[in-house]
């Protein structure tokens, strides 16, 4: 299939694009901010360097993103030893809490382990700009295009439920994609099944083999704290005071913002094992319907099981639930500077009409069910 609309530039691409990124005013400014005290041209002379989509993240992504994780975060850590092979390309399933980080920091810590980037599934929504759509294809990202028409939504899917096969199978190049379309703003983290439906368009034989040849590997994202919470419990007060209210791209390019540079505390990348053997097992005569949310629920019980709790999790847990069933999960300090953080996050949403009480109720159910998830998991674990 022609994949040329959605797909990461050939290297061979690279010289035409890094000329018209070069020559776009907007890039320009935007790279000054991003690398302050380096003259445009010194990073005009890098770009044109780079023979390769490897070199480009190599000479500005992988420093960028070190320096995101040394400035705003307390420690970032990768588990991805369940993987049966570290040279097979795998297809990463995971929660989504940032716009550009959940992939961007899975990327550096692959590096670090000694195993190469991820392909990128980005929406189409988020690329406002011509410059960032190169910008992303450039960096290994291919396009989900959406707000189609039924037709071109079919379309879409099947050509881009193809290309995550074409790359995993025919380019052995592993790729990312979230469980569902856009973040969990409760953290209450559901695989949709639509994505899997999208999955099993491409590929050969029944649902089952298709799912096999993308190597699924379910992958938990933990934040301890969500530079976003308070951007996230905002919207959650608009659309329950206003049913038609839609968020605008420059909500977006905020929240892009405010993801990467706002303080992160701890960050673990848990990566379960390949889900190949149980999809094997499931009964391949059951209804389509059934089957896509059977594997759902299985990715869902792998992200929910390796969840990284933190003492917030505990808290909110306990505050939302009115008990102390986690108290020994966190000391009185932990409790009172949690509490601080809320109010101070509470504090820079700007609504007329601001409904603390529910805004702090949001957030800290956001922090709560990651923890209600995990110990539903492990329930479901010891009933087997």
């Amino acid at each position: 299939m022609d994949f040329d609309e959605i797909r990461p530039y050939d290297d061979a691409e690279l010289p035409e694009i890094f000329e018209e990124l070069i020559a776009d005013p907007d890039f320009r400014r935007v790279m000054t901010i991003a690398i302050p005290g380096v003259p445009f041209e010194m990073i005009a002379h890098k770009m044109r360097s780079c023979k390769s989509k490897t070199d480009f993240q190599k000479a500005f992504c992988y420093d960028f993103l070190h320096k995101i994780i040394n400035k705003d975060t307390d420690g970032t850590t990768i588990d991805c030893s369940t993987l049966p092979d570290r040279k097979l390309a795998y297809t990463y399933v995971s929660n989504h809490r940032d716009i550009i980080l959940d992939s961007g920091l899975l990327s550096v810590k692959l590096v670090d382990e000694g195993l190469d980037t991820v392909e990128i599934a980005i929406g189409d929504n988020l690329l406002i700009y011509p410059w960032i759509k190169k910008l992303v294809r450039v960096n290994k990202s291919f396009i989900v295009q959406r707000a189609l028409s039924m037709r071109q939504m079919l379309e879409s899917s099947i050509r881009l439920s193809n290309y995550m096969h074409y790359a995993i199978r025919e380019k052995r190049q592993s790729v990312w994609i979230a469980q569902r379309e856009g973040r969990a703003k409760d953290s209450d983290d559901r695989t949709q099944e639509s994505v899997l439906k999208m999955l099993a368009m491409g590929g050969e034989g029944d649902i089952i083999d298709r799912l096999l040849s993308l190597n699924i590997a379910p992958l938990t994202i933990s934040y301890q704290y969500d530079p976003c919470d308070y951007l996230k419990a905002k919207e959650f007060q608009l659309k329950r005071d206003n049913a038609c209210y839609k968020k605008c791209p420059s909500d977006d390019l905020l929240n892009m913002k405010t993801g990467l540079t706002g303080y992160k505390g701890l960050v673990h990348f848990q990566v379960a094992t390949c889900i190949n053997d149980e999809l094997r097992s499931l009964d391949r005569s059951l209804p389509k319907q059934e089957l896509f949310t059977l594997v759902a629920d299985l990715i869902d019980h792998h992200i929910h099981a390796n969840y990284r709790l933190y003492p917030n999790n505990y808290i909110a847990h306990d505050m939302l639930s009115g008990q102390s069933a986690f108290v020994a999960n966190y000391s009185e300090e932990e409790k009172k500077d949690f509490l601080a953080y809320l109010d101070k996050q509470i504090d820079r949403i700007d609504l007329v009409d601001k409904d603390a009480s529910f805004l702090r109720g949001k957030m800290l159910l956001m922090y709560a069910n990651p923890l209600t998830n995990y110990l539903h998991s492990v329930e479901a674990s010891a009933g087997k």
